[in-house]
C-alpha cells in the first residue's frame, strides 16, 4: 500500500461580509455542518472603501489526540513510512455552482495557530446562524466565549495563523510551512498542495495540530476587485470522494529479482547488472525480525548447492552485506558471474568478515533461483502483454488492506505441445507497472496512475509475479470499481486493455 487517506475532522467557513440589507455584518455566523466551504473577497458592495471575506478552517486526524486512528499512529503501527519516505498532500475539491467565479488567483494555505470549534451553523447565503458567543468558531470567537487571539493575547478578527502577521514573526519564521496555489482564468479546478513539512511539524509535536487556514493572499483579499466566489465540498458533503483530505503517497515498490535473476553481462553498466534478493520472516503469519539481527545488517552467500557446494564469487564483496527493509523483511543487492544452472542463497547473522562457518554464526535462510543469461537481439520490438489478476473477487469489504496478485505473459505467447504438456506459462514480469483504481458508473478516477516522481502506484513484485496492496477503507461501499494498469515499455507508457471490477460492501 502506498497512498492513504484522511479525512478532515473538523471543517468551517467564517466570514465578515454582510447580510442581504448591507447594515449588519455576519461576524458572529457559524457554517460547520454546511456541505460546501466558501472563499472570496468583495470589494466596495457597500461602500467605495468596503471589504467583505470568507475564510475556510479545517482540521485532519493527524496526532493521537485528535481521533483514534492518525497519521501518527499509522506511523508507530508501521502502516505508513518515517518521516523523508512519505510526502502528505492537502485535497480539496471544487464544487461546481451557478455564481461567478474568481479568475486568476491565489489561494494560501497557513497553519492555525489556536483551538477552534466546528459548530453546527448551516445557512452559507444569509449567514444567519449566529453562534452568540455559544459553541462554534466565526469571525470573532474561535470557540464558545473565545476570541481569536495573538500570542500574546491580542484580540484577532478572521483567525490566528502561524504567518508573518503572527506576533510580528519575521516573514520567514513560518514562511516555509505557509503553501500558495494559483487558479487561472476559469477559476475551476481543486486545490491540491504538498504540506509535507508542516505534518510532520505537527508529527512531531513542534507546532499543536489545531488545521489549516486557507484564504486569498492578502493583496487581493484587500485589492481594489472582488474574487467572488470560490467553493470547495466540506466533510460533510454527500460526495464521499469530495471531502477533504490529508492524502499521505509513497513509493512502495519492492523489486525482488528472484524470478528474474540475470548473471553479469559486459553489455550492461555495474548498475544494471546489480539484482535484488528478498527475504520474509514471518512468525504465525506476522512480520517479525530476525533474532540476534533486527533492524541491523545481514550476510549473505551464494553457493551451488542448496546443503554445501561452492561459493560463487558475487560482487561487490563476499559475503553480501544485506541489510533490514521493513518489519522482518531484508533485502540485498550483488552481481553474480556463474553458470550455474542453479544458485542457492543463505542468509546468516556474523560480520563483514565473517564466513558462514564461523563459529556462532546462525543460518537464518536457504533461498534458491534460476540464474538467467542476458541476451541481445537483433530485432527491435515492443512487447504486449496479456495480463490478469489472480486472486480477483468480486466483492470486498471495506475493513482492511487487500493484496492484488497479478499475472503477466507476453500476448505473442504461441506454446508447441511439447511448453504445454512439459511446464507451466512463464510469468514474464513487468518492472514498471502502475494502477489506478476508477469507479464503473461515472469512471471518475478514485487512485489515478502514480507515475510521477513518487511513483506511489507501482506495483511491486517477486518471484510469483507483481501485486499491489489496496487499502479498501478509502472506497465508498455500494459501488462497483475497476482496475486499470498502464505498463512503462521502450519510453512510453502503454495504457493496458483489461479492465478487472469488484464491488465494495459492507
Amino acid at each position: 500500500m502506498s497512498i492513504k487517506r484522511y479525512t478532515a475532522i473538523y471543517d468551517n467557513t467564517i466570514t465578515n461580509a454582510y447580510q442581504a440589507d448591507l447594515t449588519t455584518r455576519g461576524t458572529g455566523s457559524n457554517i460547520g455542518l454546511a456541505d460546501s466551504l466558501e472563499i472570496f473577497s468583495i470589494y466596495a458592495q457597500k461602500s467605495s472603501s468596503s471589504y467583505e471575506l470568507s475564510r475556510v478552517l479545517a482540521q485532519f486526524p493527524v496526532v493521537t489526540a485528535d481521533a483514534t486512528v492518525t497519521i501518527q499512529s499509522d506511523r508507530s503501527a508501521g502502516t505508513i513510512p518515517a518521516s523523508g519516505s512519505v510526502d502528505f498532500y492537502l485535497r480539496f475539491y471544487n464544487v461546481k455552482h451557478s455564481q461567478t467565479l474568481p479568475r486568476n488567483f491565489t489561494l494560501v494555505v497557513t497553519p492555525v495557530s489556536q483551538s477552534w470549534q466546528e459548530g453546527d451553523g448551516l445557512d452559507l447565503d444569509n449567514y444567519s446562524d449566529y453562534t452568540y458567543g455559544g459553541t462554534g468558531s466565526n469571525w470573532i470567537n474561535a470557540a464558545a466565549n473565545t476570541v481569536w487571539t495573538n500570542v500574546d493575547s491580542t484580540t484577532l478578527e478572521g483567525g490566528s495563523y502561524l504567518s508573518a502577521s503572527w506576533n510580528g514573526s519575521p516573514a520567514s519564521t513560518y514562511d516555509e510551512f505557509n503553501y500558495k496555489q494559483t487558479f487561472g482564468e476559469k477559476g475551476t479546478g481543486d486545490l491540491e498542495v504538498k504540506i509535507t513539512g508542516l505534518v510532520e511539524k505537527w508529527i512531531a509535536g513542534d507546532y499543536s495540530n489545531y488545521g489549516v487556514g486557507i484564504m486569498l493572499t492578502q493583496s487581493q483579499e484587500t485589492g481594489s476587485r472582488s474574487y467572488y466566489t470560490k467553493k470547495f465540498s466540506a466533510r460533510s458533503s454527500e460526495y464521499f470522494f469530495s471531502r477533504p483530505v490529508i492524502e499521505a503517497r509513497w513509493n512502495s515498490t519492492r523489486k525482488d529479482q528472484r524470478g528474474s535473476f540475470y548473471v553479469s553481462s559486459s553489455n550492461l553498466s555495474a548498475a544494471d547488472n546489480l539484482n535484488t534478493l528478498y527475504l520474509y520472516n514471518y512468525v504465525r503469519g506476522q512480520p517479525t525480525n530476525l533474532a540476534n539481527v533486527g533492524t541491523g545488517p545481514i550476510y549473505v552467500n551464494v553457493y551451488t548447492s542448496g546443503a554445501s557446494g561452492e561459493l560463487i564469487s558475487a560482487a561487490p564483496n563476499n559475503p553480501i552485506t544485506g541489510g533490514y527493509v521493513a518489519t522482518g523483511i531484508y533485502s540485498a543487492s550483488f552481481a553474480l558471474d556463474t553458470t550455474a544452472s542453479f544458485a542457492y542463497d543463505r542468509w546468516f547473522s556474523g560480520s563483514s568478515g565473517s564466513a558462514i562457518t564461523t563459529a556462532g554464526v546462525k543460518i537464518y535462510h536457504t533461498g534458491s533461483f534460476i540464474p538467467k543469461k542476458f541476451n541481445s537481439s537483433n530485432i527491435f520490438s515492443i512487447p504486449r502483454y496479456v495480463t490478469t489478476i489472480t486472486n480477483l473477487e468480486p466483492e470486498y469489504y471495506n475493513d482492511g488492506t487487500t493484496r492484488f496478485r497479478l499475472f503477466t505473459r507476453l500476448k505473442d505467447w504461441s506454446p508447441t505441445i511439447y511448453t504445454v504438456a512439459s511446464k507451466a506459462i512463464s510469468n514474464d514480469i513487468v518492472e514498471d507497472a502502475y494502477f489506478k483504481i476508477f469507479r464503473m458508473i461515472d469512471e471518475k478516477d478514485v487512485i489515478s496512475y502514480g507515475t510521477g516522481s513518487l511513483n506511489h502506484t507501482r506495483l511491486s513484485y517477486d518471484v510469483t509475479g507483481s501485486y499491489f496492496d489496496l487499502d479498501m477503507k478509502m472506497l465508498e461501499t455500494g459501488y462497483a470499481y475497476g482496475i486499470k494498469f498502464v505498463y512503462y515499455i521502450n519510453g512510453a507508457y502503454q495504457e493496458q486493455p483489461e479492465t478487472f471490477k469488484f464491488r465494495v460492501i459492507e
